[in-house]
């Protein structure tokens, strides 16, 4: 698994967030968990709100992002936001989440079909960041859903995409 590498500038978002550990009630990639609920709520606030977010850059892109915190290792609870770009922070309803990403370069994973379903964690942390010449500056990580994500009923159709942050690795000691 190769990625591409592109620059990216702020990636300003919109959306919903939960804290705690997703796969409590249920692992893996189903409905059931926190993850899944967290899509639900927000697919139904904008099936209600149809107009509210402003400035959205598309519809079409839907971005999951997840940020470990300090106790992430020992508990398993990190902080999992789903939503859209927009490309200005204007009138962002209050019951909204704002995250700003910084702007820093991606290794963009392209995953296909049984790939969504494997441990690409793993594979991308464990297998080619050591190799890459790269370090993570952040912890987040971005999965980018388009139109090619068919859902979690058809993972074997879908394709998705996960952002890495990199930077180069600063020489050891």
């Amino acid at each position: 698994m190769e990625p591409t590498i592109v620059a990216g500038g702020p990636l300003l978002l919109v959306g919903l967030d939960f804290f705690g550990d997703p796969f409590a009630l249920s692992g893996g990639w189903t409905e059931e968990n926190e993850i899944g609920r967290l899509w639900q709520r927000f697919m139904a606030y904008l099936a209600a709100h149809p107009r509210r977010i402003r400035h959205m850059t598309t519809e079409a892109v839907m971005y999951e992002v997840h940020i470990e915190h300090e106790e992430t290792a020992e508990t398993g609870e990190r902080e999992v936001f789903v939503g859209l770009e927009v490309d200005r922070l204007e009138d962002v309803p209050v019951e909204l989440v704002v995250k700003v990403l910084p702007p820093v370069p991606y290794a963009v994973f392209s995953l296909r079909g049984d790939e969504i379903l494997s441990d690409w964690n793993q594979t991308i942390y464990a297998a080619w960041l050591p190799g890459s010449g790269c370090e993570v500056p952040y912890n987040y990580v971005v999965e980018r859903y388009d139109e090619r994500f068919k859902g979690v009923q058809q993972i074997a159709e879908s394709m998705l995409e996960i952002l890495v942050p990199i930077r180069p690795r600063e020489p050891g000691p």
